[in-house]
C-alpha cells in the first residue's frame, strides 16, 4: 500500500509543477494569451481544491479504496487525453478532470495510509507519503523543463500514464477489503 500511495503522492504534484515550466511551449503551439494560459494551472488547482473535502465524505461514506482508484484512472486517462490536445479549450476543460482526478487521490490517500498502517508505524509511512509529495513538487521544475526541451510538452501528461496503470494494477492486484467509515449514513 506504501508504494501506490508514493507512486500518486508523487504525479500529482509533479504534474501540477512540471506544467508550469511548460505553459510557454503550450502557449506557444495554441497561441494561447497570458489570461487563457493562466487557466491551464488555474484549472487543475481549482478543481483539486474545490472536489476535495466532497471526494473525502464520499469516499468515507462509499469505500476509500474505490475513490482512490477511480481518481487514479481518471488522473491517468485524463493524462493520456492531455497528450492528444488539439484546442486550448480541450486542454484546459481536461486540466480540470486531471483535477478532479487529484482531488479523488488526495482526498482517500492519506486516509488509506493511516488506515492501512498501526499506531506505531503510521508516522512512519505518512511521512514516507509526504516526502514522495515533496519529492513530486521539487523535481517537477527541472525534469517538466528537461522534458518539455527535448521531448515537447506532451511527454509530461505522457509519462503520468505507465505510473498510473502501474498504481492501478497494484490496487486491483495487492489491497483487499475497502475502508469505509461512515458506511450507512447520510452524505449530509
Amino acid at each position: 500500500m506504501l508504494f501506490i500511495a508514493i507512486l500518486s503522492g508523487f504525479i500529482t504534484p509533479f504534474d501540477g509543477s512540471a506544467v508550469n515550466i511548460a505553459l510557454p511551449a503550450i502557449g506557444s503551439e495554441f497561441h494561447m494569451d497570458a489570461i487563457a494560459l493562466s487557466w491551464v494551472a488555474t484549472a487543475y488547482l481549482l478543481s483539486s481544491a474545490l472536489f476535495l473535502v466532497p471526494f473525502g465524505k464520499i469516499a468515507d461514506i462509499y469505500g476509500r479504496k474505490k475513490i482512490f482508484l477511480y481518481g487514479i484512472t481518471l488522473f491517468s486517462l485524463s493524462s493520456l487525453i492531455m497528450t492528444m490536445a488539439f484546442s486550448s479549450e480541450m486542454l484546459i476543460g481536461i486540466r480540470v478532470m486531471q483535477g478532479i482526478g487529484s482531488a479523488m487521490i488526495f482526498g482517500t490517500g492519506v486516509a488509506i495510509v493511516t488506515s492501512v498502517f498501526p499506531p506505531g508505524e503510521r508516522g512512519k509511512a505518512l511521512g514516507t507519503y509526504i516526502t514522495a509529495v515533496y519529492i513530486g513538487l521539487s523535481v517537477g521544475p527541472l525534469l517538466g523543463g528537461a522534458m518539455t526541451q527535448y521531448l515537447g510538452w506532451r511527454s509530461i501528461f505522457f509519462v503520468n500514464v505507465p505510473i498510473g496503470i502501474t498504481a492501478i494494477i497494484l490496487i486491483l492486484w495487492k489491497i483487499k477489503g475497502e475502508w469505509a467509515e461512515c458506511r450507512g449514513r447520510s452524505s449530509t
